[in-house]
């Protein structure tokens, strides 16, 4: 059981990546996934998310909101997160969580990050 993150490297501002987190051992349907990112010396923030099945719901936190763009792909049991417009503050470890709870337990994955790099 795991998740693989990639898609991840040096761009320059104003570029775009396209992340991909891909599942396997498990079935991604039944998950809600989470884009975190880390960047040096700072705390683990939330990104962006979508729920689980066919993916309704989306979140985006105010510093991406309107330049990412997250999606499920469940025949290949991958999330994307689309980056455009990139930032040097966008600059971080980008990782994905899965997670549900089912029947009172709850199950949660985490992949081992992508290196995201914005500069000129």
């Amino acid at each position: 059981v795991q998740l693989v993150e990639s898609g991840g490297g040096l761009v320059q501002p104003g570029g775009s990546l396209r992340l991909a987190c891909v599942a396997s051992g498990f079935n991604i349907d039944y998950y809600d996934i989470t884009w975190f990112r880390q960047a040096p010396g700072k705390e683990r923030e939330g990104v962006s998310c979508i729920s689980r099945n066919d993916g309704t719901n989306t979140y985006y936190s105010d510093s991406v909101k309107g330049r990412f763009t997250i999606s499920r792909d469940n025949a290949k049991n991958t999330v994307y997160l689309q980056m455009n417009s990139l930032k040097s503050e966008d600059t971080a470890v980008y990782y994905c969580h899965a997670d549900q709870i089912d029947e009172g337990v709850r199950y949660d994955y985490w992949g081992q990050g992508t290196q995201v790099t914005v500069s000129s």
